[in-house]
């Protein structure tokens, strides 16, 4: 199994941020998005979706282009690859979080 299948279920499913991320994954697959779009876009705190940002960019999720407060975000093309899988994960986390509520 790719590396980042793995990175990706971890970042997601087994990590406490995992549905900030996934909000955040969810958004740039529309559109791709810097940090201030994004906390409006999901009414999160701004360090809140830049703390995210950089560990899924350092992970290798995401590709940044620009710099500063205008640090746009991509998909990589391993999260492209891995669309399908993505949602999957993010259905079954879903899914998990409402039965807790």
């Amino acid at each position: 199994m790719d590396k980042f299948r793995y990175v990706l279920w971890w970042l997601l499913a087994n990590t406490q941020g995992g549905e900030n991320r996934g909000k955040i994954l969810k958004e740039i697959f529309r559109k791709p998005c810097n940090a201030h779009e994004l906390c409006k876009l999901l009414n999160v705190n701004y360090k809140t979706v830049r703390y995210h940002l950089e560990i899924l960019e350092k992970n290798g999720i995401l590709i940044a282009v620009g710099e500063k407060y205008g640090k746009t975000y991509f998909p990589s093309e391993h999260l492209l690859n891995l669309k399908d899988y993505f949602s999957e994960i993010w259905e079954k986390f879903v899914k998990k979080i409402d039965k807790h509520e």
